[in-house]
């Protein structure tokens, strides 16, 4: 089912590392036309960008770079370095840089009416009136697996056990950081990735958005 032009779809998804979310928002955004955002790969932008930078005051520095920030840019840098992950962590815990790239999701989502979010507190902190809410989870050993593939693709040279310690401490760090911690909303849909194909994922999505533009917009 396809959308016109007047109408608005905005659609948050939430999980934790390697959980699965954004091959599905990134399908699903695809499949329906629409503008897709990694909250995750803006963390690790602004990470890199103090890592190769150093800047004396990191707040002004990352307001003026997200400022106008092109997203196309982004994708030409190799951000899943082990250095980059583990910092991303620490400065995702900072609530003056949380705010920071908050207000550039909010704007995306307020630009572009027909979009999807991935991140770890879209449905909670960033786009709480979002029409539908995905929550993705699946076992940290399969979680690890994938991560370590993608990895491998990018031909970075890690161990397996050492891809699953990071992913269990980045989602200890962000279910429990003070500041927007990984958290289920309340409304959010369950997508358990572990036992889903991708294309059983897809369809199962799918289902869910089409209901929801017929209900919302008629057939």
């Amino acid at each position: 089912m396809r959308l016109n032009k007047n109408q608005k779809l905005i659609i948050s998804c939430d999980g934790g590392a390697a959980s699965g979310k954004s091959t599905g928002a990134r399908l699903i955004a695809r499949k329906y036309n629409l503008k897709f955002l990694s909250s995750g790969l803006l963390y690790r932008y602004a990470s890199y960008l103090i890592l190769k930078n150093k800047p004396k005051n990191k707040f002004s520095f990352l307001r003026k770079k997200f400022k106008n920030l092109q997203l196309k840019k982004i994708k030409k840098i190799n951000l899943h370095t082990p250095k980059i992950s583990s910092h991303t962590s620490e400065i995702a815990k900072v609530n003056q840089i949380r705010k920071i790239l908050k207000f550039y999701q909010v704007n995306f989502a307020k630009k572009n009416n027909k979009c999807i979010i991935e991140g770890r507190d879209i449905s909670t902190k960033i786009i709480p009136n979002s029409d539908i809410k995905f929550f993705f989870k699946c076992k940290i050993d399969l979680a690890s697996k994938r991560r370590f593939k993608e990895l491998r693709k990018k031909r970075i040279k890690i161990k397996l056990i050492d891809v699953k310690k990071s992913l269990k401490i980045r989602d200890k760090r962000d279910k429990k950081r003070k500041h927007s911690p990984l958290l289920k909303h309340r409304d959010a849909l369950v997508i358990d990735t572990g036992k889903l194909s991708i294309p059983a994922m897809i369809k199962k999505m799918s289902l869910i958005i089409d209901r929801k533009i017929k209900t919302k917009y008629g057939s």
